[in-house]
């Protein structure tokens, strides 16, 4: 398989996303621990693309250990659906997972804004 960059990630509604879980993909939490211990999709596992500041809450840069840690969870060939809060982080996670090598990894349109409006299983 040839290694290259700028793949463009594809992506699926929250409704096609929990069909899909359903039939075996594994959700991939991209937002904070904090985000996540509030609620997340059932089953989810949380590896933040992005970490808050240490001064400033509002601040938030790559967590340079996101690959390495999204690879003691998953295998590069695993079916693995990204979300994060409304889209944003979990695009950019998942083209940079695309991009290291990973094959079977979606985008969930929405995040879990919209996991959530649509009345899906979430766990605190």
């Amino acid at each position: 398989m040839a290694e290259g960059g700028n793949r463009v990630p594809s992506s699926v509604s929250v409704i096609d996303a929990h069909e899909l879980l359903q039939a075996g993909h594994r959700y991939l939490d991209v937002r904070t621990p904090e985000e996540f211990s509030q609620g997340h999709a059932t089953g989810a596992i949380n590896v933040p693309y992005m970490n808050r500041g240490n001064f400033f809450a509002f601040w938030m840069s790559k967590n340079p250990n996101f690959l390495e840690q999204v690879s003691s969870h998953f295998g590069k060939g695993d079916e693995v659906l990204v979300g994060c809060q409304s889209g944003g982080r979990s695009l950019r996670a998942t083209a940079e997972l695309l991009d290291a090598g990973f094959t079977g990894v979606k985008d969930i349109s929405g995040g879990y804004s919209a996991w959530t409006q649509n009345g899906l299983p979430t766990q605190d």
